[in-house]
């Protein structure tokens, strides 16, 4: 009986990692994560929006993801090779979080809203405007 309650203790699933808060210096009525009208706000002012259709997003480089403590299944994904900047993707589904290798899935979406965001000299995140080629990387697929 013991031996059975102790396999089924390792049946649990781990506790997700805590999600990050971050200060923005902008703040606007509609953000990710309201709801109107009983229905989510996915994306806000500084978005980008992507059709994904239900495809995966990648990595742009090597990293870190973090869930993001606002926002509609947002996460964070930093990277030592662009220290102060943080690219926020809104809209995610199976999120990865940890450390990742550039190309890795981070998660999939059927719509997913983009935005960079720059850490002032006050401590506090503004969103700045999109990379383009920190969306691309994110959304092409790997060579065969």
């Amino acid at each position: 009986m013991v031996g059975l309650l102790m396999s089924l203790g390792g049946c649990r699933h781990p506790e997700p990692p805590p999600a990050r808060h971050i200060v923005l210096e902008q703040s606007w009525e509609l953000e990710s994560g309201d709801r109107v009208a009983g229905l989510w706000v996915t994306g806000s002012l500084g978005d980008v929006s992507v059709a994904l259709n239900g495809g995966r997003l990648r990595a742009p480089f090597s990293g870190r993801v973090e869930l993001a403590a606002k926002g509609y299944r947002c996460i964070y994904f930093s990277t030592p090779d662009v220290p102060a900047y943080l690219f926020r993707f809104c809209g995610v589904t199976q999120p990865q979080v940890g450390s990742v290798q550039a190309g890795q899935v981070i998660g999939r979406g059927r719509h997913i809203h983009f935005a960079t965001l720059r850490r002032q000299p006050d401590g506090a995140w503004a969103i700045v405007e999109p990379s383009d080629h920190v969306l691309k990387q994110s959304l092409n697929q790997p060579l065969p």
